[in-house]
């Protein structure tokens, strides 16, 4: 006998080995046939498992995150048993449900190429088509070894190995003769995967690690109607034009070299847009009352042994060897700014004290996780830190998401946020930590934020609000964060004078808006599809003289731009005007000024607008009046009103 609770709180009874899907087909047809995963007493669950006897259930469709996963997860494990029917000697290595879509790593002795690619496809149809079952098998560890070893799975033997002795293993089952290690669960049978497409191939190191073998990783997306692919797959098409990395060479704004993987140079295109993110960054945290400090790039080893750090992050942190003493390169800004604090001594009325700073930092990434400005090795922060008393948490916390909302709105960026909650590895007692999640918890409550709780995602030394941008393809970036943390002020032994005269501890916010500037760089490029507003573009005004008679004039246009603080450039080659339109087109300058023998006469200019084309004709006072306006509000604003 099983006794069902359902989410809405009714109760069902049935005779043993009763699945989940038993249950959907119960309450309808139509959930049945859309049901992904269940949710038995908190753990993700086979539909096709037999209940407990005791079953909370929640029956979870592709509209969850968690049911997505699993059903992306299960159509890595179709491609992989494709890959064994039409190449047997390839190895299997992973195969994660990823966000939009899957990827498996594989061990083949012959690169995939695009037509290998369809062939995969076809015979997933085929799987499909099968029905086979998704049969779940638990074995103790030594069989597992065992058995991935007789197969010759040596990819999953050295995960098998790295397990814990006592780790329940198991694999799943799809026919007579596949089989794949895995925790599971899985979406039953293998036709309830729909509609899916393999995207790419590409290489990738075993773990991400270059010292380890390159296998060759196959990308795919799946959902469970057509519409809904087709859909997503004009958005990867979108995705592909607005690449950071291809419009980053074609705009001259950075590149990446083999003598610095994953540390980007800018160009001086680049490096425009940098400075007014900078502009922008420093008027509004003086607004807020923050001073802005600089810290060493470089500190003893010891420093981030007290800080925790080393602990904590040592596997990412480069070292050096300075005067015979271990110094690491800084991969936070945090332990710089406890220094400063403890430079001199404070007041309760000197608290709160906000301190920022644009600190470059380096982490050690593996080299196959490395992705444009995306995912970098050198990057600056742009960090601050917010001394405060106890009883200030909850205005400071107010006013850094402010201060965020207002930034962002500046780029005219959406966002979602999420409350991240202690992990596995962290400092500091359950009670600090419940005091500070509690504390974030109420701001957000009290500002009325929606917010998505993530458990076990929290820095390692307190909780965090994260901020996830969604750029013109919805998709999500996190960019900003807001971390409240007891433990640094501790471990720095962090003081202020109290009003009764005694030494007290101060609390700490550490907090970012852009969060890595190369990063938010990198989702601006990709937002704009490098069209950038007109404030942030590295060139505002593009000059086309038809004709080398028109050069002087072009000259003297200049001149008036850049004194009204335009960024401006004349294209004085001899070239056709068509083929100057289309490269500054191509360069998505905003405003383009056509001269010809008409607007010198006249004394003023052709205008060609990026989005719209050709507008007309316009006075040129009205015109730069408008370019300032634009550049100085941030915003871009109708230009009809000057061709009238």
């Amino acid at each position: 006998m099983a006794i069902v609770i359902l989410k809405d709180g009714s109760k069902r009874e049935y005779s043993a080995d009763v699945t989940a899907m038993d249950v959907a087909k119960d309450i309808s047809g139509r959930l049945a046939k859309e049901l992904v995963v269940a949710r038995v007493n908190g753990e993700l669950y086979d539909i096709n498992r037999p209940l407990p006897e005791q079953a909370e259930l929640e029956l979870l469709t592709f509209d969850n995150p968690e049911a997505r996963d699993v059903y992306r997860h299960s159509t890595a494990h179709i491609m992989a048993q494709a890959v064994k029917e039409l190449y047997p000697d390839a190895k299997l290595a992973i195969g994660p449900a990823i966000e939009d879509g899957f990827y498996y790593d594989f061990d083949l002795p012959e690169p995939l190429s695009s037509d290998d690619l369809e062939k995969i496809e076809k015979k997933m149809q085929e799987i499909v088509k099968r029905k086979l079952e998704f049969e779940r098998v638990e074995l103790p560890r030594e069989e597992a070894l065992q058995l991935f070893a007789d197969i010759g799975e040596d990819y999953k033997l050295e995960l098998i190995e790295q397990l814990p002795d006592d780790a329940q293993i198991s694999y799943y089952q799809q026919g007579e003769k596949f089989l794949d290690l895995c925790a599971g669960p899985h979406v039953g049978h293998s036709d309830r995967i729909k509609a899916f497409k393999l995207t790419s191939v590409a290489g990738a190191y075993w773990r991400g690690d270059e010292r380890n073998p390159m296998l060759q990783r196959v990308y795919g997306t799946v959902f469970p109607k057509q519409s809904q692919l087709e859909e997503h797959l004009e958005l990867l098409e979108e995705a592909k034009k607005r690449d950071h990395r291809k419009l980053g060479k074609e705009l001259e704004l950075f590149s990446i070299v083999d003598e610095g993987p994953g540390m980007p140079i800018y160009h001086p295109n680049g490096v425009i847009i940098w400075n007014e993110l900078l502009k922008l960054w420093r008027e509004e945290h003086a607004k807020d009352g923050y001073k802005e400090i600089r810290t060493p790039l470089i500190l003893n080893k010891r420093l981030w042994e007290r800080s925790g750090h080393w602990e904590n992050y040592s596997e990412n942190m480069y070292l050096a060897d300075v005067d015979d003493n271990p110094f690491v390169l800084k991969p936070m800004n945090c332990p710089g700014a406890m220094l400063y604090y403890l430079n001199s001594h404070h007041s309760y009325r000197d608290l709160p004290l906000r301190t920022a700073e644009l600190g470059l930092v380096h982490r050690h990434e593996l080299s196959g996780a490395l992705h444009g400005l995306m995912r970098v090795r050198a990057f600056t922060q742009d960090d601050a830190h917010i001394f405060m008393l106890t009883e200030q948490i909850h205005s400071e916390v107010g006013k850094v998401i402010d201060l965020v909302d207002r930034m962002y709105k500046v780029f005219g960026l959406e966002y979602t946020v999420e409350l991240s909650t202690r992990p596995e590895k962290s400092m500091g007692t359950e009670e600090q930590w419940e005091t500070a999640t509690n504390a974030l918890l109420q701001v957000l409550k009290d500002k009325g934020i929606d917010y998505k709780l993530n458990p076990g995602d929290g820095a390692f030394y307190g909780p965090k609000i994260d901020f996830h941008i969604l750029d013109c393809l919805k998709r999500t970036w996190q960019c900003a964060t807001i971390q409240l943390d007891f433990q640094l002020p501790e471990r720095f032994d962090l003081t202020y004078t109290g009003e009764d005269g005694q030494k007290h501890r101060p609390v700490t916010i550490h907090r970012v808006v852009y969060g890595a500037i190369d990063r938010f760089l990198g989702v601006l490029i990709e937002h704009f599809g490098g069209a950038f507003p007109t404030w942030l573009a590295p060139v505002q005004v593009k000059l086309l003289p038809i004709a080398d008679r028109h050069h002087q004039y072009c000259a003297d246009l200049v001149r008036r731009l850049e004194a009204a603080g335009v960024r401006v450039v004349s294209d004085d080659r001899n070239e056709k005007i068509g083929y100057k339109i289309r490269q500054a087109q191509n360069e998505k300058v905003p405003y383009m000024l056509i001269i010809g023998d008409k607007e010198v006469e006249a004394g003023s200019a052709s205008l060609r607008v990026r989005e719209q084309g050709d507008v007309g004709s316009v006075q040129l006072d009205a015109f730069i009046a408008h370019v300032q306006t634009e550049i100085n509000t941030r915003q871009n604003l109708d230009i009809s009103q000057l061709t009238r």
